[in-house]
């Protein structure tokens, strides 16, 4: 037995972010609050959207979110979504404008108190209606049900509930196409992430769709990600991007993701290294660890071709296992991405201060196919270091 579910609707295709604005307006009514950060405002990346947005409706701009958002961020939008009183949020841009954007809705409708929203299932509902319209192909959060915010003490915490789906998820690859290389890289590699850690998780929910939808995904991701990050205008391999990184999501929000996120929010957390590079970092040393596990080397082995056509899938379990694994620290250091923890300027001694956050996040290790020790977690840091 398993549970599948999924946003209400999505729209795929060029120009469907400025042509879908009736559509929009329809769900989300009169008082549009639009949820962004300041990198978008200044390439006015939303105003075509916007722009046809305010001929029928009245938008409030909310551009001060940051990478990995903070809780008081997530507190300002909330006060100024209320203060506008929004009919619907519109969340534009990477997974931290969409993560503050479901929040924001489920507050304004739920008016739960925010302390008690964390965790699987504990959001009441309901929310006010929400459209999400991604700008990054890597978090699939316009998809998912799911939404990661940084507290005060840099431990980030996760809202998991279905209610936080949205009513519509609108992929435009256009507008990835100005995505900087290095961010075009670590989003792809996050969305393979999910893919990997979604076909294999232990998660009683693990079920056939999430498997189907996790090859499919890196199928197209594997493909494409080499063109996307060294021939960003190339629109076929920015649509495989985005519609790699939709599918992961759809697989992630119904067989959790585990270790590899686990061990980056810290990264992430402490050092403020972006989610997609954090899980870069860590992805290759996690693999290693838990292809131990039999069940675990046979997936890994599985999934190997689909990502890299040209591996040799006809040995044992364990040789192609082991050349997956090298494969993706490849295209990590091909695509440029750091590597190694000492890259990134943090310190030795962190990795004592990670092992132990990284046990905080029981929501996540608790999917990984092998368990994972404080002491398991501290020789991963120190493998990366």
């Amino acid at each position: 037995m398993f549970n599948y579910f999924s946003n209400a609707e999505l729209i795929f295709g060029n120009d469907t972010s400025v042509n879908a604005h009736d559509q929009i307006i329809n769900i989300l009514g009169k008082n549009i609050f639009v949820v962004t950060d300041k990198g978008l405002t200044e390439l006015g990346l939303f105003e075509p959207v916007v722009n046809k947005l305010k001929k029928n409706s009245n938008i409030k701009i909310f551009n001060d979110v940051e990478s990995d958002p903070s809780k008081n961020t997530l507190l300002e939008a909330y006060k100024k979504a209320s203060s506008f009183k929004s009919s619907g949020v519109l969340g534009f841009g990477g997974g931290s404008s969409m993560d503050v954007a479901k929040l924001v809705s489920l507050l304004l409708g739920s008016n739960q108190n925010i302390d008690t929203i964390w965790g699987v299932n504990n959001a009441k509902g309901p929310r006010i209606p929400l459209v999400l319209i991604p700008t990054t192909a890597g978090t699939g959060s316009e998809v998912t049900p799911i939404s990661i915010i940084t507290m005060d003490d840099k431990e980030k915490k996760g809202v998991s509930s279905k209610l936080i789906l949205p009513d519509l998820a609108i992929l435009d690859p256009l507008l990835t196409i100005n995505l900087p290389p290095n961010i075009t890289a670590s989003t792809g590699i996050d969305a393979m992430v999910h893919a990997i850690e979604a076909y294999t998780s232990i998660n009683p929910n693990n079920n056939p769709i999430s498997k189907m939808l996790s090859i499919e995904a890196l199928k197209f991701l594997g493909s494409s990600i080499k063109t996307a990050v060294f021939d960003g205008h190339n629109i076929i391999a920015r649509s495989n991007m985005l519609f790699g990184s939709m599918l992961a999501g759809k697989a992630f929000a119904n067989s959790p993701v585990a270790a590899v996120h686990a061990l980056a929010y810290p990264i992430g957390g402490l050092f403020n290294i972006s989610h997609g590079l954090s899980n870069s970092l860590v992805l290759p040393s996690v693999m290693k660890f838990n292809s131990i596990h039999k069940e675990t080397k046979k997936n890994y082995a599985n999934l190997a071709p689909f990502v890299f056509k040209d591996l040799d899938n006809s040995k044992s379990d364990e040789i192609v296992c082991n050349n997956f694994i090298d494969s993706l620290e490849s295209l990590s250091k091909e695509l440029k991405l750091p590597y190694r923890l000492r890259d990134l300027e943090i310190p030795e001694k962190a990795c004592q201060l990670m092992a132990s956050e990284a046990m905080k996040q029981t929501r996540l290790l608790v999917n990984n196919p092998r368990k994972i020790e404080e002491s398991d977690a501290f020789n991963i840091y120190k493998s990366v270091w």
